[in-house]
C-alpha cells in the first residue's frame, strides 16, 4: 500500500476541505456529506498534531486558536464604512434618481440592487490573498479588531481562491465587506436548545450575532452558527473593481459568499418590481432583512457623486413597512410605574415581527383599551411602530371567543392591586395610585432615585432595593442613608464585603448635584432637562420648595401642567417631611453653575446617532452648559440629524431658522 508523505497528504486534505467549504457556502451545494467532511477534518487535525511543524495559520484546523482576549484593539478604517440614507416608497426612489440625473446630466445609469442583511457589518482584510484581519464597522471611522473571533466562521476563507482572470486580487491589499449573520433556522435551533435547558431565549438573530462577535473567548464564538455574506470589495486601485456587479462576480470567484438575489436594473420601474418581489418573498430568505440596498452600479460614477454628511449620494436603503402578525391575547396586566401611573400591557403568545420575537405590548391607558375593545382571548394584529415598538393595531372580532367579556379597567386594578387605591385625575387618561405609601411605589421610587440618570448609586439595583424594603429597613427615600453594615448582614443576600460596598456607595452620594437630586425625587413631568432648568433657576431645594406657579412658568419649557405638578409635590405634607429627613441624615445637594462653550445653546437630536446614544449626547451637551430639548422650539439653535431622519423635524427647523448639523458637526462642537 502506497503511503502518502505527511506534507503532501496535509496539503491534499486542506485543498479538499477548502473546496468543500467553497461549494457549501458560496455555491450552496454539497460535494460530500457533512459526516465525510468531518472525517477529513479529523484526519487533518491528527496529522497536524503529529507533525506540528507543518501547521500553517490558514489551515482549516486553525480557525479557533489562542487564549481569550481581555479587550479588542481599536482600528481606523482606511476607507470609512458609511451609512445609507433611507427611502420608503417609489416617490422617494424617484426623487433620489432625479437628484443623480441633475448631478450627472446626460449620463445613463445602471442600478445594482441587493437584499439588505440584518447582521453585524464587518470588514475582512486580505494581504496577497491571505486573511490577516477583521474589523467591525464601529462608528464608521473606527472599529474593533475581531480577527480571532472571525477566524472561527466557516464561511470566511483563510485564503482567496486562485482563479484565472482574477489573479490581481491575490496581490496587495484586498478588503471584503459584508454582514455577519445567524440564519433563521440556526437561531430557532439555538432557542430550542435554550428552552430545553430551561435557559432564557435569545431576542433576535442580529443581536445574538453582534454579541457573539464581541465575546472575548474565541471558543465561545466558535460554538455559535455564524455566517458571513459579502456585499462589497475594495482595492487600493479602484480600477480593479469597475462596477458593483463585477465586485459580486469577483467575490464568488475568490471563494467569498455573496447574495445570489442581487441584480442590475436601468429604471425606477425595474427597481420597484424588484422591491415588490422581495416584499413578498423575503420571508423565504435564510436571514432576516428589513429592506434592500440600491446603488449606482458604475463605481467611478459612484465616487463622482460624493458624500453628504455620513452617507454616499449614490446609494440608498429601501426600507419595507413595519411587518404585521397576528397572535392571541393571553392576559392584560397592569404595570405601576415610579410615579404611580397604571399602564395596561397586553401579554400574548410569542410572535415574530420585524425580526424579533414579541410577547407583550403597551395598551397605554383605559381609553385605548375601550377604543380597541380589546379583550383577553382576542386575536389581534401586532405591528412595530418604526420597526421598534410593538403595538396592537386592531382586534379581529370575527375570531373572538363566544364567551368573551369586556375588560373593565377599574375592576382589573382592584383585582391586581387590592392593597392600593387608584384615582383618575380630571382631564387625564391615566389612573394613578393614591398617595405613595405602598411598598411597590416605594421600591420604584428608590430604584429611580438610585438609577444612572439620577444619583447613580452603585449596586443599589432592583434586587437590593427589594431586599431593603422587604426587610423593613427602608420606609422612604431618605432611609437608604441610615442603613448600616450590621443591618445588611442580617439579610441573607448580603455578606460583609457586599454590605460594606453598598453602604459606601450610598454614602458617596450624600452631596449630589442639585439637578440629579431634583430628578431623583420623581416629581411627575420633571425629566432630566426640566430638573437642570429648575436647578439653574433656583439653585437650592429650599428656594424651589417655595416657588410659585408664576415663577415656575417663567422658566422656558415649563408650562402650567408641569408647574402645578411641582407645586403640588412640594405642598404635600409627606414630601415636606421627606425633605426634612434628607437634611437630618446629612444629604446636602449642591448647585454648581454650568460653564462651558455651549452655554446658551439649545440642541435637538433626530434620527439615530452612530457614535453615541441619545442619552450620552444629551449628557455631553449639558456638561458643556448646553440645553438638550426633546422637540424643536423657536429657541432651538441646532438640530442634529442622524440616520433615519424624520421629515417633520427638518421642516420645523427650516421654519424656525434652526441650524441643521450632522453628527460629525456635533462631535466637533463637543470637542
Amino acid at each position: 500500500m502506497t503511503q502518502h508523505p505527511p506534507k503532501e497528504r496535509i496539503e491534499q486534505l486542506r485543498h479538499l476541505i477548502n473546496d468543500y467549504r467553497y461549494h457549501y457556502h458560496v455555491l450552496d451545494e454539497s460535494t460530500m456529506s457533512e459526516a465525510a467532511a468531518d472525517s477529513l477534518k479529523h484526519e487533518l487535525s491528527q496529522l497536524e498534531e503529529q507533525y506540528p511543524e507543518l501547521v500553517t495559520p490558514d489551515s482549516p484546523t486553525q480557525r479557533v486558536a489562542g487564549v481569550a482576549l481581555d479587550k479588542f484593539e481599536k482600528v481606523t478604517h482606511i476607507y470609512p464604512m458609511l451609512s445609507l440614507n433611507d427611502v420608503f416608497d417609489r416617490s422617494e426612489v424617484q426623487a433620489w434618481v432625479t437628484r443623480i440625473d441633475k448631478l450627472l446630466p446626460g449620463r445613463t445609469h445602471e442600478f445594482f440592487c441587493d437584499i439588505k442583511m440584518d447582521g453585524l457589518a464587518c470588514a475582512l482584510i486580505y494581504r496577497d490573498g491571505v486573511f490577516v484581519r477583521a474589523v467591525t464597522r464601529g462608528n464608521g471611522q473606527i472599529g474593533e479588531d475581531v480577527t480571532v473571533n472571525v477566524r472561527t466562521i466557516p464561511s470566511v476563507p483563510m485564503n482567496l481562491r486562485t482563479v484565472k482572470g482574477y489573479e490581481a486580487f491575490l496581490t496587495g491589499r484586498t478588503e471584503v465587506r459584508g454582514e455577519i449573520v445567524i440564519f433563521k433556522k440556526d437561531f430557532d435551533a439555538l432557542n430550542a436548545a435554550q428552552k430545553a435547558a430551561g435557559k432564557p431565549l435569545y431576542a433576535n438573530p442580529r443581536n445574538l450575532a453582534a454579541g457573539t462577535i464581541r465575546q472575548l473567548d474565541p471558543e465561545q464564538v466558535a460554538s455559535r452558527p455564524l455566517t458571513f455574506r459579502a456585499y462589497n470589495l475594495i482595492r487600493e486601485d479602484a480600477a480593479d473593481v469597475p462596477t458593483n456587479s463585477y465586485a459580486y462576480e469577483t467575490l464568488r470567484a475568490l471563494g467569498v459568499a455573496a447574495n445570489q438575489q442581487a441584480s442590475v436594473f436601468t429604471s425606477v420601474d425595474d427597481i420597484m418590481t424588484f422591491v415588490d418581489e422581495w416584499a413578498d418573498k423575503r420571508q423565504q430568505l435564510p436571514f432576516n432583512t428589513d429592506g434592500l440596498v440600491v446603488k449606482v452600479n458604475d463605481r467611478q460614477l459612484f465616487e463622482e457623486l460624493g458624500i453628504v454628511g455620513k452617507a454616499p449620494r449614490a446609494a440608498v436603503a429601501y426600507k419595507y413597512p413595519a411587518e404585521e402578525a397576528t397572535t392571541v391575547v393571553k392576559d392584560i396586566v397592569i404595570s405601576i410605574g415610579r410615579t404611580g401611573a397604571a399602564t395596561p400591557v397586553a401579554v400574548f403568545d410569542p410572535v415574530h415581527v420585524a425580526g424579533t420575537t414579541v410577547q407583550h405590548a403597551s395598551l397605554h391607558n383605559a381609553d385605548e383599551i375601550a377604543r380597541l375593545d380589546i379583550r383577553i382571548g382576542d386575536t389581534v394584529v401586532i405591528f412595530k411602530a418604526g420597526d421598534i415598538i410593538p403595538q396592537v393595531q386592531n382586534v379581529i372580532t370575527d375570531l373572538r371567543p363566544s364567551d368573551s367579556k369586556p375588560f373593565y379597567f377599574e375592576e382589573a386594578l382592584q383585582h391586581q392591586y387590592p392593597e392600593l387605591t387608584f384615582e383618575r385625575p380630571e382631564g387625564e387618561a391615566v389612573y394613578r395610585v393614591q398617595g405613595s405609601s405602598s411598598d411597590l411605589i416605594l421600591k420604584r421610587s428608590i430604584e429611580y432615585y438610585a438609577s444612572r440618570g439620577a444619583l447613580d448609586i452603585d449596586t443599589l439595583g432592583e434586587k437590593n432595593v427589594n431586599a431593603l424594603v422587604d426587610a423593613g429597613l427602608v420606609k422612604d427615600l431618605a432611609d437608604i442613608y441610615t442603613v448600616t453594615v450590621d443591618d445588611l448582614m442580617k439579610i441573607d443576600r448580603f455578606a460583609n464585603i457586599s454590605a460594606k460596598k453598598l453602604v459606601a456607595a450610598i454614602g458617596e452620594k450624600k452631596t449630589p448635584a442639585l439637578e440629579k437630586f431634583i430628578l431623583g425625587l420623581g416629581i411627575r413631568h420633571v425629566g432630566t432637562q426640566t430638573a437642570i432648568d429648575l436647578a439653574t433657576a433656583f439653585e437650592s431645594v429650599d428656594a424651589l420648595a417655595v416657588a410659585t406657579i408664576d415663577q415656575l412658568e417663567a422658566i422656558d419649557g415649563i408650562g402650567t401642567v408641569v408647574a402645578e405638578s411641582i407645586v403640588a409635590w412640594f405642598s404635600d405634607p409627606d414630601n415636606e417631611a421627606l425633605l426634612k429627613k434628607f437634611v437630618s441624615v446629612g444629604v446636602t445637594p449642591h448647585y454648581q453653575r454650568k460653564t462651558g462653550k455651549l452655554i446658551g445653546k439649545a440642541f435637538v437630536i433626530t434620527g439615530t446617532l452612530e457614535t453615541m446614544s441619545r442619552d450620552q449626547a444629551a449628557e455631553r451637551i449639558r456638561n458643556l452648559g448646553g440645553t438638550f430639548q426633546s422637540s424643536i422650539a423657536k429657541d432651538t439653535d441646532y438640530l442634529v440629524a442622524g440616520s433615519n431622519v424624520g421629515a417633520s423635524k427638518l421642516t420645523k427647523a427650516k421654519q424656525y431658522g434652526t441650524a441643521v448639523i450632522s453628527e460629525a458637526d456635533l462631535e466637533e462642537l463637543l470637542g
